[in-house]
């Protein structure tokens, strides 16, 4: 019987122990779990060479680490994003590539609308009106922003899928007019969530129309800094901008300036674009900026269930079978089952 090598090159967790169980129980899986997130690519490569399933959350996967895998029939990414595995070379040199976007969606849009109250409501400038005020025995709202009701404003979606379409559903009854931004959406989409012709709009559009935009969109080369210098200046200048997606899709100088100059009220945000961020980063210091520790996967339901289904996608690997969500699924056609090709 062939003994498989399933091995995780970081992790999140306390520990593995779950998984090193439910691996043991099957009798021809041997499993090891490191913490390879800051090792040298030269380490990435020795612990994951004759592997024949990878487990990563943020170890970065480039063309040299993918070519040096020798065995490797499947990589898992422990999450919805994949930005720091190279998709294209893991076609290239017979790989499959498979994901879980569907674990935290709820999560995450919960993330959204939370941080979409937070801007509104002021909830953080709040606590520090609040103490300055219980100190000085007065009220003094002197420093709140212009406050406005939801009710009869526009929320603006950017990416309307698993996430963004929840997020959709959970606003719908704030009484805000929502309009969407997403030239993939599809027919079934569009009428499981009853949006009409007219809620499509361009990015520009959603750009000048929104008091409140939230982004769900990947990070790819469509979306890479799609919020620049260019984007704010159309926005309204009491718009704000929460971001729970891909921190590279926000140009972060850029949102700094426009939190500077006024150029939008405020903004949500959750990602980053170096995570953690510097403890230097000037958006710590901009009191317009509703800030969160990139949460939105966070719940104790949404950390279990990502384990399970990545134990059954390297299942079913193992018994030659399809992960649940390949990414790169152009691989069906250079690979024989679920078998790698080689030479």
């Amino acid at each position: 019987m062939k003994t498989w090598k399933v091995i995780v090159t970081d992790y999140i967790e306390d520990d593995l122990n779950w998984e090193a169980e439910k691996f043991a129980a099957m009798g021809n899986v041997e499993f090891a779990a490191y913490q390879l997130k800051n090792s040298p690519k030269e380490e990435v490569i020795a612990k994951c060479k004759d592997a024949d399933v990878i487990v990563v959350n943020m170890v970065k996967f480039d063309e040299e680490v993918i070519a040096a895998l020798d065995k490797c029939l499947l990589i898992i990414r422990h999450g919805v994003g994949y930005d720091n595995v190279d998709v294209a070379a893991c076609t290239r040199h017979g790989i499959r590539f498979a994901y879980e976007p569907d674990y935290c969606a709820t999560e995450v849009a919960e993330q959204a609308v939370a941080l979409i109250f937070a801007c509104t409501r002021q909830l953080f400038k709040s606590r520090a009106i609040l103490e300055e005020s219980s100190a000085n025995q007065i009220w003094d709202f002197s420093t709140l922003l212009p406050m406005h009701r939801m009710y009869g404003q526009t929320l603006g979606i950017l990416g309307c899928g698993r996430i963004g379409g929840r997020v959709y559903r959970m606003m719908s009854a704030m009484g805000m007019r929502i309009i969407v931004c997403d030239p993939y959406i599809d027919e079934r989409q569009k009428g499981a969530l009853g949006i009409q012709d007219d809620d499509l709009v361009s990015f520009d559009e959603l750009l000048a129309q929104s008091d409140v935009i939230t982004i769900h969109t990947p990070l790819n080369d469509e979306t890479r800094y799609i919020f620049d210098t260019d984007a704010f200046r159309k926005m309204k200048d009491t718009a704000y901008l929460v971001n729970t997606a891909r921190g590279g899709v926000i140009n972060t100088e850029d949102l700094i300036w426009a939190l500077d100059e006024k150029q939008i009220q405020g903004a949500g945000i959750d990602v980053y674009e170096k995570e953690p961020p510097a403890a230097d980063l000037k958006l710590f210091a901009q009191d317009r900026a509703t800030l969160s520790a990139h949460l939105g996967w966070c719940s104790v339901e949404a950390g279990w269930t990502i384990r399970y289904k990545i134990f059954d996608d390297a299942v079913a690997c193992i018994k030659g079978e399809k992960p649940v969500n390949t990414v790169n699924k152009e691989i069906d056609h250079i690979l024989e089952g679920n078998y790698r090709v080689v030479g």
